[in-house]
């Protein structure tokens, strides 16, 4: 099991608030903290972010520090890594996850590459903070989940959390990390809520899951969405089925050990993910405790996430090519 730090005030010192209320609440201590921190994006300023993530900000910083920028993600990232590379922090917005890939040469050519190819010389502290995941009715150019493409590349870093005290946990330590670290939140649980520390040095390491419940049956690793419905899960199945459920959270670095220690008790694995199927998150997940923890499984490992193809439009198709805590649990009934 994971263990966060928080130092300063008492770490038991909470509030109640929701994803976008702590990612928000990240970056505000940040900039604070840090001249060097600012942020950037489409409509981040005045408009205060396509869901209203940056809401206020440009208000409590202005506009040097919080600054909206043309809609053109290539330039903007470039500029990005143009500032980190000559000591600015900068938190770029992209609205969509599905925009990464116009400024694709940016991020695979220079952002990730710059500290290998100047031999360790120079740093990369740049945060890409981007929505991901369907179920608005945004149709397929706005409701990709893509972050095991960043999760590939060497030399960047990505984390997906499920709650917002991994968001904010999570967004510190990529601000204030000297490589770059992808940040993906999904855009339906922006108002789901938690306990989130308020201790301004309240940070999670990269690397890390969390066991958000522990079980003896059956070993769920989820990410994003899929935490909670997972979570709501477990409860319904509880004396029936007793499932561990894992926010995996970090997706580059990897938390092994913990998937391991976790499966070694469960002896079953469902991985869910709200992405492609094919050569994805499951994937790796599931090839990790093969190699560690093989002798360990009593079932084949099961996946659930998205069939291989784009998210549809129509509502009704829509609902049926995302998966649900009832695609969870009938894994779960496959294994147990």
């Amino acid at each position: 099991m994971s263990t966060d730090t928080a130092s300063g005030s008492d770490p038991a010192d909470t509030e109640e608030m929701t994803m976008r209320e702590a990612i928000r609440l990240a970056m505000r201590e940040e900039l604070e903290r840090d001249d060097d921190v600012f942020v950037v994006g489409e409509d981040v300023g005045e408009f205060g972010g396509v869901f209203e993530v940056t809401s206020g900000l440009v208000d409590e910083f202005g506009e040097q520090r919080v600054r909206d920028t043309p809609i053109s993600e290539a330039g903007f990232m470039g500029a990005a890594v143009g500032a980190a590379a000559t000591g600015s922090r900068p938190v770029v917005e992209i609205m969509f996850a599905d925009f990464l890939g116009v400024c694709s040469e940016q991020i695979i050519n220079q952002m990730a590459k710059n500290r290998y190819m100047f031999g360790g010389k120079t740093e990369m502290p740049v945060t890409v903070r981007t929505t991901e995941g369907g179920g608005m009715g945004a149709a397929s150019q706005h409701s990709g989940t893509l972050h095991t493409w960043f999760a590939h590349f060497p030399g960047v870093m990505a984390v997906a959390p499920g709650t917002p005290a991994a968001a904010k946990g999570l967004l510190k330590t990529a601000i204030r990390s000297d490589d770059p670290v992808f940040v993906f939140e999904n855009k339906m649980i922006y108002e789901q809520t938690g306990e989130v520390p308020l201790d301004e040095e309240f940070t999670i390491p990269l690397g890390q899951a969390s066991v958000e419940r522990e079980g003896e049956d059956v070993t769920v690793v989820a990410t994003q969405r899929m935490v909670g419905e997972s979570l709501d899960l477990a409860e319904d199945l509880a004396g029936e089925t007793s499932v561990e459920v894992i926010d995996l959270r970090s997706l580059y670095p990897l938390d092994t050990d913990t998937l391991v220690e976790s499966v070694n008790k469960t002896g079953r694995l469902v991985v869910a993910d709200e992405s492609p199927l094919s050569y994805g998150t499951h994937a790796e997940v599931a090839s990790r405790v093969m190699e560690n923890a093989f002798f360990s499984l009593d079932a084949p490992i099961q996946r659930v996430g998205v069939a291989d193809v784009h998210i549809p439009f129509s509502p009704a198709l829509e609902e049926e090519v995302l998966p649900h805590g009832e695609d969870v649990r009938a894994a779960i009934d496959r294994v147990v």
